[in-house]
């Protein structure tokens, strides 16, 4: 079977997908649109909620490991079957940093002697029976409180074991990375079939790197936060001649270690204010969390004492050199983490290298945050892994069964980051009701999957944003786009624009064209986004808006009717995509740089459509100049729904399939002729009255447009 599509939408070859929208009647009323639609999805089991360090229920076995009753795993199986409530991801919430003073000092009075173990927090609660095991890797402080803000989240879906190395433990290096090595081949004994996560942090990375290398044969994955390995450049060096000078009766530089934790108070600042919090309430923000913060200088003292801060700076020099020694023998997957404003460490020059020795390596850089990366407020591990597409049950990451919907809150950083687009476009929705009429918004689209929405593809995929935020917003279904493989992997790094550009479009659900992938997600009966005229219409060429460049074959039909699918044809139409094209594919080709550019960059992503006819089989990825026009309103009209239910036999036959496919379309020709008539009559076309119009009735009001 022929590809069924190139590409959900290729806006993401610019920049990452961002989506915004607001509803009228829930803005005049005061609410939060996000919240009103998201709080009315299903519920899940909320955390257990037990101190990690309980008194009464902390408790070591004979192998130094920390047990926690399991309890409700049959409810935690579907945990991400459905979208979190507001009010339950509140719930679900981590630790804040004071938390993690109070259990880090509960911890050392514990610790009453012996080496290091582990301990499985007894916040993350119940989770799936099937989930991996995430071995957590502390850094310099060795509490293996590091994920404390996350563990709730992480618990719904993987077996949390954190390793704890006491305060006054001395146990090599070498020793470490044995005793982790050892855990892991028992995990692989017990689970062959099961993945194993190793999340590591400064000296946790390289004792990650080191247990790689040695078993090469183990389903490994390694989440790595400004791992080590770069000691040689770092400010730790310096550290150590100052500690063996200093007074005893001075604390270990620890005012200095503070900051590094608590962040940098110019940006929470500006956090803040951008956040829309007046001067007074930040400035009191930040004081109160600084001097009660500061209260806490003498845990940190506690964690790391003067011998133990030497022993452990001594311990980051060998571990560098040991996991740089060990890099040519990792084959793990590997997602490197590293901050801009590190501090100690030189994170993402060390980053961009490992990303280029690591073979199967990707990299998230996090240019406002700092060393100690998971204790900062505006980090979401989950989220991370969510959109670099990292999570995973068996060998390899499966698209549909591994993918876990958007929460409301990381739904919502899409969908602020894209009011500017919104605000510029005032879309219009309709569609059509069961009976043939053409209704006002999204009534008429069915509510239950499987579905399989096709359409036309604007210049540069500009109409994806607010068409999958609105029919997420008002009818609660997520669409699962069809996406071009550029978003998912790259042939040759350095090319295509960073896999970080593109954690928004994964994480809001989109999946590698295929024919497996649409045959996995119609059969899980999802809404399915496909665009059978791929990259060749979202890339068209001067005089070529609106038009179709679909293939030949019909494979979708068939594909359609083999699941009883409802196909809703679909038309959008712009001011003629917001920008007249000026310098297009053929006149690019003609020039030898940008046709070797357009080659190389082509290459560096899968190519589509080789066994395609015709202009669709052109495939070729290039940016088309364009001179940009006034902002104009974008049209959507889903147009009446074709039914396949019973016609699978029917429809096996390729003269019938291929009737079908012509019809549905003819049917996305007639979605965009209407569009294109009725909008010459809505008065609101102009974008200066949709401003006006917005600012005497808020820019979260519903622009009128035409009589349907």
């Amino acid at each position: 079977m022929a590809a069924v599509g190139g590409s959900a939408s290729l806006i993401g070859f610019l920049s990452a997908f961002r989506p915004d929208l607001t509803t009228s009647s829930q803005a005049r009323a005061g609410q939060n649109p996000i919240q009103s639609r998201w709080t009315r999805r299903s519920t899940v089991t909320s955390c257990v909620q037990v101190s990690t360090t309980s008194k009464a229920e902390a408790r070591f076995d004979e192998n130094g490991m920390f047990r926690r009753k399991e309890k409700g795993n049959e409810e935690a199986a579907n945990l991400y079957a459905t979208v979190l409530t507001e009010s339950e991801e509140k719930m679900n919430r981590g630790e804040s940093l004071k938390d993690y003073f109070e259990k880090s000092m509960d911890l050392i009075r514990s610790d009453g002697g012996g080496g290091p173990r582990w301990f499985s927090p007894l916040e993350c609660g119940a989770r799936a029976p099937d989930s991996p095991v995430l071995l957590f890797l502390p850094g310099i402080d060795g509490t293996g409180l590091g994920l404390i803000r996350h563990h709730k989240k992480l618990g719904k879906i993987f077996d949390i074991w954190c390793l704890h190395i006491p305060v006054m433990d001395r146990s090599p290096y070498t020793e470490l990375v044995k005793l982790v090595e050892r855990r892991v081949r028992s995990e692989n004994y017990h689970s062959p079939n099961r993945s194993i996560y190793l999340v590591g942090e400064s000296l946790g990375g390289c004792i990650a790197l080191d247990v790689a290398a040695r078993n090469p044969d183990i389903d490994l994955v390694l989440i790595l936060a400004n791992p080590a390995t770069s000691f040689g450049k770092s400010t730790f060096k310096h550290l150590k001649p100052l500690l063996e000078i200093m007074p005893e009766q001075l604390p270990t530089s620890l005012p200095y270690m503070l900051s590094l934790i608590t962040g940098d108070p110019l940006r929470i600042v500006m956090d803040n204010m951008v956040k829309g919090l007046s001067v007074r309430q930040t400035v009191g923000d930040l004081s109160q969390n600084l001097v009660g913060i500061s209260s806490y200088l003498f845990v940190l003292d506690g964690i790391l004492p003067r011998e133990t801060l030497l022993w452990k700076l001594q311990m980051l020099e060998y571990a560098s050199l040991s996991a740089n020694s060990h890099l040519h023998a990792i084959k793990a997957q590997t997602l490197i983490l590293s901050s801009g404003k590190d501090q100690w460490l030189p994170s993402q020059e060390e980053g961009d290298r490992l990303s280029r020795v690591l073979p199967r390596c990707e990299i998230r850089r996090f240019n406002e945050n700092g060393h100690f990366l998971f204790l900062e407020d505006d980090f979401d591990l989950l989220t991370i892994i969510k959109a670099a597409s990292f999570y995973r049950r068996g060998k390899y990451h499966d698209y549909v069964s591994d993918y876990m919907p958007p929460t409301p809150s990381e739904f919502k950083k899409i969908y602020d980051s894209n009011r500017w687009l919104f605000v510029a476009t005032s879309p219009v929705m309709l569609s059509t009701s069961e009976d043939g009429e053409v209704v006002r918004g999204l009534a008429g689209i069915p509510s239950e999957g499987p579905v399989l929405y096709v359409g036309y593809h604007m210049l540069l995929g500009l109409e994806l944003v607010p068409l999958v935020s609105q029919i997420l917003i008002e009818r609660n279904i997520l669409l699962r786009g069809i996406a071009h493989q550029l978003m998912f992997k790259h042939t040759k790094p350095g090319v295509l624009p960073d896999l970080q550009s593109y954690d928004s479009f994964r994480l809001m659900g989109a999946s590698p064209v295929s024919p497996t992938t649409l045959y996995k997600l119609l059969s899980s009966k999802s809404h399915v986004l496909l665009y059978p005229g791929g990259a060749r219409e979202a890339l068209h060429r001067k005089g070529e808006e609106y038009k179709l460049f679909w293939p030949e074959q019909s494979e979708f039909v068939r594909m359609a009717a083999r699941f009883g699918a409802k196909i809703v044809p679909f038309g959008v139409v712009g001011e003629d995509d917001f920008g007249e094209v000026v310098f297009d594919y053929d006149d690019q080709i003609k020039i030898p740089f940008l046709k070797a550019m357009i080659e190389e960059t082509t290459k560096a992503a899968s190519h589509l459509r080789t066994n395609e006819r015709g202009e669709v089989r052109n495939q070729d990825l290039h940016l088309p100049w364009i001179l940009p026009k006034f902002p104009g309103r974008l049209y959507y009209y889903f147009g009446k729904t074709i039914e396949t239910a019973g016609r699978k036999h029917e429809l096996t036959d390729r003269e019938k399939a291929q009737e079908l496919y012509l019809q549905v379309k003819s049917e996305v020709e007639n979605c965009m002729a209407y569009l294109k008539e009725k909008r010459r009559s809505d008065p609101y076309r102009n974008i200066l009255p949709r401003l006006l119009y917005q600012t005497t009735h808020g820019l979260a009001s519903q622009v009128p447009t035409f009589e349907v």
